[in-house]
Order: C-alpha cells, then sequence, then structure tokens
C-alpha cells in the first residue's frame, strides 16, 4: 500500500463491532419498513408517496403557502431534478402551481393550491395514525425522548453547512 497524500500510512478500516452491525442492521431494517407503511398508507389514501405528502406539508408551513423551488430542495432533501418531477406531478392533481420568481428570471416558486390544502385536511389524520401506530405507540416517553435526541445527533452530523458543503439538494 502506498502512502497519503499527506505522506501518512492509509489507516485500516474501522469496522463496527458485532453490537455496532446488530444496531445498524436494525435501524435500516426498521426505516425501511417504516418509510414502506407510510408509503403505502398514503398511496392508499390520497394516492400520493410520502415524499410527495411531505412537500405539500412543508408548503402548508409556508408564508402564503409557497416557497422557491431551491428552498423546498433544500427542506425536502431531495435533488432540483427530483422535486421538479414530484411538483409536476403535484402540478397535473392541482395540489401545487408554479409561479415565476419576479426578482429572478430563474427561479420559480412552487404554492400550494386550496385543492392541495383540502387533500392535506383529508389525508392528515390517516396519516398521523399510521405514524402514531408504527413509531409512538411502540415507545415509552423516555425512549421517545432519547430517539429525539440520537436523530438530532445524527442530523447535525450529516448536514454541513459549509459553503463547500457537497449537497444533492444544493446543486
Amino acid at each position: 500500500m502506498g502512502a497519503t497524500e499527506d505522506n501518512t500510512e492509509p489507516r485500516a478500516p474501522r469496522w463496527l463491532s458485532d453490537g455496532e452491525q446488530r444496531v445498524w442492521r436494525s435501524y435500516l431494517h426498521a426505516t425501511t419498513l417504516l418509510e414502506d407503511h407510510l408509503d403505502r398508507q398514503l398511496q392508499r389514501d390520497a394516492g400520493m408517496p410520502h415524499v410527495y405528502y411531505g412537500l405539500l406539508v412543508q408548503l402548508s408551513q409556508a408564508p402564503r403557502r409557497r416557497l422557491r423551488m431551491t428552498e423546498l430542495a433544500k427542506s425536502a432533501k431531495i435533488t432540483r431534478s427530483r422535486l421538479s418531477h414530484a411538483v409536476a406531478r403535484l402540478e397535473k392533481n392541482g395540489w401545487v402551481r408554479r409561479e415565476e420568481c419576479p426578482s429572478d428570471k430563474r427561479g420559480q416558486f412552487a404554492q400550494l393550491t386550496d385543492e392541495g390544502m383540502e387533500v392535506l385536511r383529508r389525508t392528515a389524520p390517516g396519516h398521523v395514525a399510521a405514524v402514531r401506530q408504527a413509531m409512538f405507540d411502540r415507545l415509552s416517553p423516555e425512549q421517545v425522548e432519547q430517539l429525539g435526541a440520537i436523530m438530532r445527533v445524527m442530523a447535525e452530523g450529516l448536514e454541513p453547512t459549509g459553503p463547500d458543503a457537497d449537497l444533492p439538494w444544493l446543486r
């Protein structure tokens, strides 16, 4: 093996311990099942995947129920290309409309329509019930607090804020 760029020997991989491997696999299994559970519920109740529901929720909470497309991509943690495709589908359903940005000819806003807001009103109770049944009803209040703290630490470490951050939703 050769030296690294700074003339130090390459480090051996830090493999996961047996306990870490069990936790990692449990995490992957649970998050895959949870996302599938929520996708199925939303497809059944509203004909949309979970990511689309999340976009509608974000727009519903924004001032005047609209966000710049770049801000929506960033907050949803998806690429602009994936967002553009999702918004096109939501537009086709009449739930979102795009508006040109008057201050930036290249920019666009996504705005939640009244019909989109009504879809959220109808769908939210079933979605909350699915989240509660799949997650919160299974955890003690202490576990909920611990899970929240753990997720915040993980998110902070995975979302660099520097100007050279290479994140898909910033491209």
